[in-house]
C-alpha cells in the first residue's frame, strides 16, 4: 500500500526496483515477474520509441533465451536473418553450429524494446515513466529510492540498468576502470538528395560504412574520424564535412533524425554489487559496438541474475547466491571487452595493422579459428565454472527433441516458466528431489541423438542434469546421483523443511 510521507510525499513499496527500462532493464522485469515477484521499472522516457541508431542484432544465444522463455517467435517474425556473425571484416558462417538459431537476427533496438515492453506488460509490471532515480540511501533492510516526480519508492534490491553513464553504479561508488578512448566516429541517420555509395569504404583514417534504414528513404552513416573527438554533439555541417573528406561528397545531407558521436572507451564495474544495489548491461561494462556483442550480453546478465534475484527475494535462496552473479557475468563481460578492443585494433590502417588484419582473415578461414571466435561472438560458448566434472557443466543446455511418458518435449519448452528442471535418462524414481519439490521440476526422458555443444563437438551422453532456469547446466550425473543434493541446496536453497534460509551466508560460487 502507498504511505503518504511528511510533505504530501507518497512512497510505494517494491521488492525490487530496475532503474533503466532499455533492452536489459526490461528483459530483467520480465525474469522476475516470471518468478512471481513484486518488480518496478524507473524509466526516464515516456514511452519505448528510440530515436536513432542503436543496437541492430540479436545472436544466437540471446534468441535461445528468448525461445527458453517462449517469445523468441516475437523477434522472429520482425527481423531477417542471417547465417553469419562478423569480427572485424570478417563474416564468420555459424550455420554448422548445434542449435536451432544458428543465426544473427537484425532487428533494430527500438523493435526489440517494444517486443519485450509488450511482454513484461502482459505481467502488469508497473513503469515510473518521465522519472529518473535521483538519490537513495542503503539499510540493512533495503533501500529507499527517490525519484525526480518526487515520489520515494522502498525496496528490497534496487538494480541499475541505467546505462553506460549510470547513476547508481556512480552513487554506490562502484569503481569503472578500463581504457580511454583512443579513436572516435560520427554515426548518424539523415536524409540525401543524391543516392550515396553504400557499403563500407576504407582510407587512411579508417572504415566508414553508409547503409539503407528498413525502406523509408533514410540512410544510416558512420565515419572515423581523423582525429579523436570527445564530447559534444556532431552537427549537420561536422556531418557534411567529413562525408565530403571521405567520398568527395556529402550527398546532400538534409534532415538528420539523429547524429552524435561514439568513441572506443572501453570500461568495466569493478564489482557487479554493492549490498543491495546490482548492476547489469551498460552500467556494469561499455565498449565500441564492433560485432555487436552489447546489447546481447546485458539481455544475458538479465537472465543471470532474475532467477537469482527471485529465490533470494522470496527468501527460497540465501543471500550469497547473488555473489555468484559477479562471479560468472564479470569474466565473461571481460571477454566481450577484450574481443572489442581486439576488433578496435584491426581498424588501424597502417601497413602493420593492415598485416595482421590479413593473418587474422588467413586463421578465420580456418575451421578451428572460425569456430571458436564465432562461438564468442554469438554467446553460444559461454561457460561458467562451476568446477571440475562432465564437459556439459557450467555450459548452456542443447535444445533436445526429448521422449517422455507423455510424447516428444521440446527442452526448452520446458523453460518457459523459468523454473529449475531435473531431466532424469536413467530408472524412473531414482532421483530423490522431494524436498526440493516446491521449486524443482523432474522429468524422465529419453535421448538417443548426439550431444553436440559448439566447438567441443559431441559430449558423453549424462545419465542425468540439473539445468538452472537460465538454461545452463548446474550438476550432470553419471551413473549415480551422487552430489545431486549439494547443487541442489547450492543453486536453490536449502531442502524444505530445512528452515528459513539466513540472509547472512556463504556465496555459493566456487571456492
Amino acid at each position: 500500500m502507498p504511505e503518504l510521507l511528511p510533505g504530501g510525499r507518497v512512497r510505494r513499496d517494491h521488492a525490487v526496483v530496475i532503474a533503466g527500462g532499455g533492452p536489459t532493464g526490461l528483459m530483467l522485469a520480465g525474469e522476475l515477474a516470471l518468478a512471481g515477484v513484486d518488480v518496478a521499472v524507473v524509466e526516464r522516457r515516456p514511452n519505448q520509441e528510440l530515436v536513432g541508431l542503436r543496437a541492430g542484432g540479436l545472436h544466437a544465444r540471446t534468441i535461445e533465451v528468448l525461445d527458453q522463455r517462449g517469445i523468441a517467435d516475437r523477434f522472429l517474425s520482425q527481423g531477417q536473418t542471417s547465417p553469419s556473425v562478423g569480427f572485424h571484416m570478417t563474416r564468420l558462417d555459424i550455420s554448422d553450429f548445434p542449435t536451432r538459431h544458428n543465426y544473427l537476427l537484425a532487428l533494430r533496438q527500438n523493435h526489440i524494446e517494444r517486443i519485450l515492453a509488450d511482454w513484461i506488460s502482459e505481467f502488469g509490471v508497473p513503469i515510473y515513466r518521465r522519472q529518473d532515480v535521483t538519490g537513495f540511501a542503503q539499510d540493512n533492510g533495503g533501500v529507499d529510492i527517490d525519484l525526480s516526480g518526487g515520489q520515494r519508492l522502498r525496496t528490497q534490491y534496487l538494480v541499475g540498468c541505467d546505462g553506460g553513464r549510470s547513476m547508481i553504479r556512480k552513487a554506490a561508488g562502484i569503481a569503472f576502470d578500463g581504457w580511454d578512448p583512443t579513436m572516435s566516429w560520427i554515426i548518424a541517420e539523415v536524409e540525401t538528395a543524391e543516392e550515396p555509395a553504400l557499403g563500407f569504404r576504407s582510407d587512411a583514417h579508417g572504415i566508414h560504412a553508409i547503409g539503407k534504414i528498413e525502406e523509408d528513404g533514410r540512410v544510416g552513416i558512420v565515419l572515423t574520424e581523423r582525429q579523436l573527438t570527445i564530447g559534444g554533439e556532431p552537427t549537420l555541417r561536422d556531418l557534411s564535412e567529413a562525408l565530403v573528406g571521405v567520398y568527395g561528397t556529402d550527398y546532400g545531407v538534409h534532415s538528420p533524425t539523429w547524429i552524435s558521436r561514439f568513441t572506443d572507451m572501453t570500461r568495466q564495474a569493478a564489482a557487479y554489487r554493492d549490498r543491495r544495489v546490482l548492476l547489469a548491461g551498460d552500467a556494469a561494462h561499455i565498449h565500441p559496438p564492433m560485432g555487436g556483442q552489447g546489447l546481447n550480453i546485458g539481455v544475458q546478465d538479465a537472465v543471470n541474475l532474475g532467477w537469482k534475484l527471485a529465490l533470494v527475494v522470496k527468501r527460497m535462496s540465501l543471500e550469497g547466491l547473488l555473489d555468484s552473479y559477479h562471479a560468472e557475468r564479470h569474466p565473461v563481460a571481460a571477454r566481450v571487452l577484450r574481443n572489442a578492443m581486439a576488433q578496435v585494433a584491426l581498424r588501424r590502417m597502417d601497413a602493420r595493422t593492415k598485416a595482421l588484419s590479413d593473418t587474422f582473415a588467413e586463421l578465420l578461414a580456418m575451421d578451428g579459428p572460425r569456430k571458436r571466435i564465432a562461438a564468442e561472438m554469438s554467446g553460444l560458448g559461454v561457460h561458467y565454472d562451476l568446477g571440475e566434472g562432465h564437459a556439459l557443466l557450467g555450459r548452456r543446455i542443447p535444445d533436445l527433441d526429448l521422449s517422455t511418458a507423455n510424447g516428444t518435449l521440446r527442452l526448452f519448452t520446458s523453460l518457459h516458466d523459468a523454473r529449475p528442471l531435473l531431466l532424469n535418462f536413467g530408472e524412473p524414481g531414482r532421483l530423490d528431489i522431494a524436498p526440493w519439490a516446491d521449486r524443482i521440476r523432474q522429468i524422465d526422458a529419453s535421448y538417443a541423438g548426439a550431444w553436440e555443444l559448439p566447438v567441443l563437438g559431441t559430449v558423453a551422453a549424462p545419465d542425468a542434469v540439473l539445468i538452472r532456469p537460465d538454461g545452463y547446466v548446474a550438476w550432470v550425473g553419471v551413473e549415480d546421483g551422487q552430489g545431486l543434493a549439494d547443487a541442489l541446496t547450492r543453486w536453490f536453497g536449502p531442502a524444505a523443511g530445512a528452515g528459513r534460509p539466513s540472509q547472512r551466508s556463504a556465496s555459493p560460487s566456487k571456492a
